[in-house]
């Protein structure tokens, strides 16, 4: 329980305590002990907590990282143009122009 600490150690240091603190001192000092160790091992509960989801949060990232593709996107029906990198990327515009198919000069039938 308390190591390499046995029964007339623990006695020795009960002993010295009382005579220290006296015995009405002592009951206090051991409710605030008490509660100093249960606060440590509740906030060092907690930061274990923490780093295990943080490091959950990273293994699903790297386990989805391969998942997610860059989208691509289509300008015009002649040529595809693929977006720059990042979420709100708009895709480029072509540097040619696309008019409309002029027809040739029209026959008159008369």
């Amino acid at each position: 329980m308390f190591g390499s600490l046995g029964l007339p150690e623990l006695l020795m240091i009960f002993a010295v305590a009382l005579i220290v603190f006296g015995p009405r001192r002592l009951p206090e000092i051991g409710k605030t002990l008490g509660k100093a160790l249960n606060e440590f091992k509740k906030a060092s509960d907690d930061l274990k907590n923490t780093i295990e989801r943080e490091v959950q949060v990273e293994e699903t990232k790297q386990a989805l990282a391969p998942l997610i593709s860059p989208a691509t996107y289509t300008i015009s029906r002649a040529e595809p143009v693929t977006a720059p990198a990042g979420d709100n990327a708009t895709p480029a515009a072509s540097s040619t122009t696309h008019d409309a198919p002029v027809s040739p000069n029209p026959t008159h039938f008369e």
